[in-house]
């Protein structure tokens, strides 16, 4: 380098610049981008080797899944047959005298029926409901076991605007601890039934 003129060194070292400048364009404008869409393109296979595990996953427990819905089915359908059909009346009234056998309730008063009508608790159901307001007497602790089980054994029905009083002491035969209490029973129905 001493040997060499100030005219040579100049020109070598805007060679050197150059090659250097052209370097950091190559790796900025070629090298850089194909490495961003290389770790794009891992990426994208990670996921979806993940999907495609999940995918397995998921087949590997077709058997399973199908069986839970051939069951879900069957329960779906063993309620649909309690469920009231043609004379809703009847068969509501039916059914709580049924239930009511086995405890000390006294449901005397059964208003008329209203509906079938869709359901207001949830919008696009699939079913429709039925209603129809009871009245009677019981021991407070009675009634709310005869209603609790009432509801567990078939949780297609509901009770809605219970309300309590204490019973009117008229009748001698009936003790002073009974409440009057007044009910709507709401029921499922099927659509079309």
């Amino acid at each position: 380098m001493k040997r060499l003129s100030s005219e040579k060194k100049r020109q070598l070292g805007m060679v050197a610049v150059g090659t250097l400048i052209a370097l950091a364009g190559v790796w900025y404008g070629l090298i850089r981008p194909q490495q961003t869409s290389l770790e794009n393109t891992r990426r994208e296979i990670e996921n979806l080797q993940r999907q495609l595990a999940e995918a397995r996953k998921v087949l590997q427990r077709a058997p399973e899944i199908s069986d839970a819905l051939e069951q879900a089915a069957t329960e779906l359908e063993h309620c649909e047959e309690q469920m009231a059909s043609g004379d809703y009346y009847a068969h509501l009234i039916n059914q709580i005298r049924q239930f009511r056998a086995d405890y000390p309730v006294d449901i005397p008063q059964f208003s008329t029926i209203s509906g079938p009508a869709p359901v207001d608790l949830l919008p696009r159901f699939p079913y429709q409901q039925v209603s129809l307001t009871i009245a009677g007497t019981a021991y407070y602790h009675d009634l709310g076991r005869f209603l609790a089980d009432f509801e567990n054994r078939y949780p297609y029905w509901r009770f809605r605007n219970l309300e309590l009083e204490p019973a009117p002491a008229t009748d001698p035969g009936r003790a002073p601890e009974q409440v009057a209490f007044r009910l709507t029973v709401v029921a499922l129905v099927r659509s079309g039934s």
